[in-house]
């Protein structure tokens, strides 16, 4: 398992944990505390259950990653929990392996208190990458850049959890501004959204910075 924090003064504002739930690689995480105005990062990683470990028991990968979010509940106290939902796109065996691990998000963040909200991985590229289809490295470089990071975030999974509650505080700074409904795991979102939230959405993504090719 690999992990980067950094310390900050103490603030209040909304301190998301971001989750990039995986069926078999690494499952990433990264917290990430918000003001209202700026997002400062406070810790992101990945965790990887070694393929030995998986095979002398079954449940090992789910027993790790919800004693992972456990830990991390305690140890960065978030007030909120946001994870990539299952991609529909996926075969059905990765589908509902992926589906154990986010039953295991969601176990963990009720033992806690915690409501999780779920985005979508194109939601996800849009919102923060101002494209639904974007990769896998335009992403990490605009997490960078969203988070004021030295450094580009590795490793891709790392990237992807903290794109995910970067996603989360857009939405409910959206939510906020725009007078929008709660959505949570609690309440199933929509398939087609409202005129309201798509110009959210829109509003939203015009705000952020875009970084230009230097190639």
């Amino acid at each position: 398992m690999t992990a980067m924090s950094v310390r900050i003064k103490k603030s209040v504002g909304m301190r998301v944990l971001g989750l990039d739930p995986a069926a078999a690689g690494p499952t990433g995480y990264g917290i990430i505390e918000s003001d209202g105005r700026r997002c400062t990062l406070l810790h992101y990683g990945a965790l990887r259950v070694p393929m030995a470990r998986r095979k002398a028991f079954a449940g090992a990968a789910l027993q790790d990653v919800h004693e992972l979010i456990s830990r991390l509940i305690r140890d960065f106290s978030p007030t909120v929990v946001a994870a990539e939902s299952v991609f529909t796109a996926l075969n059905m065996r990765t589908a509902l392996r992926l589906a154990e691990v986010r039953g295991v998000v969601l176990l963990a963040a009720a033992q806690h208190g915690l409501a999780v909200y779920s985005y979508s991985p194109r939601e996800v590229k849009a919102s923060v990458g101002g494209y639904g289809h974007a990769d896998k490295r335009q992403m990490q470089l605009m997490v960078r850049a969203l988070l004021s990071m030295t450094e580009t975030p590795e490793s891709a999974d790392a990237a992807d959890a903290l794109a995910v509650a970067l996603c989360h505080v857009q939405a409910e700074q959206a939510r906020l501004r725009f007078g929008l409904p709660i959505e949570s795991s609690a309440r199933p979102k929509s398939r087609v959204p409202p005129p309201a939230v798509t110009a959210a959405r829109g509003a939203t993504r015009a705000a952020l910075p875009r970084i230009e090719s230097t190639r």
